[in-house]
C-alpha cells in the first residue's frame, strides 16, 4: 500500500501495540468498542489500565475504535449486509499482506485487486459466508485447497475462506509467492 509519512508512522505504532499486547488490531478495536464506555477519554483510560498501554498508544486505539464505520483497508464497502461477518477475515488478510511490502489496492465492484507491477491477488466475498482469494503465480501447484482456475480468467488459482483461522501460513506462503512474482 502506498502511504504518506503520517500513515507509515501510525501503521508502525499500531504494529508495535499489537506486539506489546499480543492482540491483533481487530482484537484491540473490539476490546475498545466492547468495553461499555462511550467517551474517548474513558475508553483511552480503560485501555491504559487494562492493557498497560501508554497514553499515546491507548489514544491511537481509541481514535480508530471510535471512528464511524468505514470500509476496512481496501474493502471499499463490499462487506455489508449478510456479508458483514466476513470483514474480519478481509482485515486479517490485508494486515498480513501489508507486511510483504508496498502494493496498490484497486477497488472493483465486488472485490479488491492487489497489484505490484501486475495483479498478484484478488480478494472479495464469494458468498455470504466465504471470501475468495484469487492468486496469480505460475509456480504454484493446485490441490485440494488451492484450486486451479481454467486459463483465460483473472487469476490462475483460488482459495475460499470462511474464518480468520484459515488465514494461515499455507495461504500466506501462496500469497507471498504471488506477491514476489508480480514484482
Amino acid at each position: 500500500m502506498r502511504m504518506n509519512a503520517v500513515d507509515k508512522a501510525t501503521e508502525t505504532q499500531l504494529k508495535n501495540i499489537e506486539a506489546k499486547t499480543g492482540k491483533s488490531r481487530a482484537e484491540l478495536l473490539a476490546l475498545a468498542r466492547g468495553c461499555g464506555l462511550s467517551k474517548h477519554g474513558e475508553i483511552r483510560d480503560y485501555l491504559k489500565k487494562s492493557l498497560g498501554l501508554g497514553h499515546g498508544d491507548a489514544n491511537t486505539i481509541t481514535h480508530f475504535a471510535t471512528q464511524p464505520a468505514a470500509p476496512a483497508a481496501g474493502d471499499d464497502g463490499i462487506y455489508t449486509g449478510a456479508k458483514a461477518g466476513l470483514k474480519p477475515v478481509h482485515e486479517e488478510l490485508m494486515a498480513k499482506i501489508a507486511k510483504f511490502g508496498e502494493f496498490e489496492i484497486a477497488p472493483k465492484k465486488g472485490y479488491v485487486s492487489l497489484r505490484r507491477k501486475k495483479q498478484f491477488a484478488m480478494i472479495g466475498p464469494a458468498t455470504n459466508s466465504q471470501i475468495e482469494v484469487g492468486l496469480n503465480a505460475k509456480s504454484l501447484v493446485g490441490g485440494e485447497r488451492l484450486k486451479a482456475v481454467p486459463p483465460g480468467g483473472m487469476c490462475q488459482y483460488k482459495v475460499r475462506l470462511a474464518s480468520r483461522a484459515e488465514v494461515d501460513a499455507e495461504l500466506m506462503n501462496w500469497l507471498r509467492t504471488a506477491f514476489d512474482a508480480a514484482g
